[in-house]
């Protein structure tokens, strides 16, 4: 188990491998495909950025809500697929880092090469789980979203698997073609 905090710099990650099991904690961010949507809309009218993308970590996550005694609620991953169109651009400007679940398209793993960006899997119907890793929230923009509004987080031993690494190595893919070898289908 390898420890990572945040900012996360090209040098760490191009220390990580698919497979890696990690823990993380630090500041990180929230946001969906409605955020980067309205993140991609600002980026093309020259605008800033509700936070300096350079060397952080998004976690794809439209949190239930917060219950009293908590700072943060059940915070499962979302399907990742849903932000491909906009992460070669997010990584173009120095995002290290994407956290969520499921396939990444082959522009998106080309990027992460060109930029040595990390795609994290957080682990799914595990929510509660997570939100309990999650040590302060704060809405930072798109308040008007809702769950899909722009939080700053900050993590403690938030426990995540390297997917894809900065190299383009495929855990998905890896783990499928050592099936197919072990069980002679290939």
């Amino acid at each position: 188990m390898k420890t990572i905090t945040t900012p996360f710099t090209k040098e760490d990650a191009l220390k990580l491998k698919a497979g890696d099991q990690i823990l993380l904690s630090g500041v990180i961010y929230t946001g969906r495909d409605a955020a980067h949507k309205r993140m991609e809309a600002l980026i093309q009218e020259g605008k800033p950025l509700p936070f300096d993308v350079a060397n952080q970590i998004i976690y794809y996550v439209g949190p239930t809500p917060t219950k009293p005694e908590h700072v943060f609620g059940s915070g499962g991953p979302t399907t990742s697929g849903r932000m491909d169109a906009y992460s070669p651009t997010m990584l173009s400007l120095g995002l290290r880092g994407m956290i969520g679940k499921g396939y990444r398209n082959g522009d998106v793993k080309e990027a992460m090469i060109k930029y040595s960006g990390v795609y994290f899997g957080a682990i799914g119907g595990a929510g509660a789980y997570i939100g309990q890793c999650v040590q302060s929230c704060e809405i930072i923009a798109f308040d008007d979203l809702g769950p899909e509004a722009i939080r700053r987080l900050v993590v403690k031993d938030f426990p995540l698997t390297v997917i894809i690494d900065a190299y383009g190595n495929d855990l998905y893919e890896i783990g499928r073609d050592a099936y197919l070898k072990e069980n002679h289908h290939g």
